[in-house]
């Protein structure tokens, strides 16, 4: 009998195994999956103050996450993690980089960056809830 168990963190084995599945799946559909996470840390004299991470497979670039401390916003740090994002995926092979935000976040902040808007997902309760999807395109 199979079991259903939630788990709230992985251990190492565990994205072993995901990865090495994900690849061979992959694989036998004749694309390569090649998932690699990257981070970004913004630091002023040694303190934290913002950070970017997500990952790169097949074609594209996804940002997961990007954050910058209240008193560091409105000074481009958010704007150079997402460069630092860009300069270090281009000319490696990728299409897009590409996101989701939420209204009440940052679509604007984004679309400033150079990216589009490629689909909203309207909520029907709290419209500072519709999901933005945006892409930008290398090249």
């Amino acid at each position: 009998m199979i079991n259903i168990e939630f788990k709230e963190e992985l251990n190492e084995e565990f994205y072993k195994m995901l990865n090495e599945e994900f690849d061979k799946f992959a694989a036998k559909n004749g694309v390569t999956c090649n998932y690699i996470p990257f981070s970004f840390i913004a630091k002023e004299d040694g303190k934290f103050v913002g950070l970017i991470t997500g990952h790169s497979y097949y074609k594209e670039v996804y940002i997961a996450n990007l954050i910058v401390l209240e008193e560091y916003r409105n000074k481009h740090v958010g704007s150079m993690l997402v460069k630092a994002v860009e300069d270090y995926h281009k000319d490696k092979g990728f299409e897009n980089i590409n996101l989701t935000t939420y209204a009440f976040q940052a679509p604007e902040f984004y679309k400033k960056c150079g990216f589009e808007v490629d689909f909203v997902r309207k909520n029907k309760e709290n419209p500072k809830l519709n999901k933005y999807y945006l892409v930008k395109y290398f090249g």
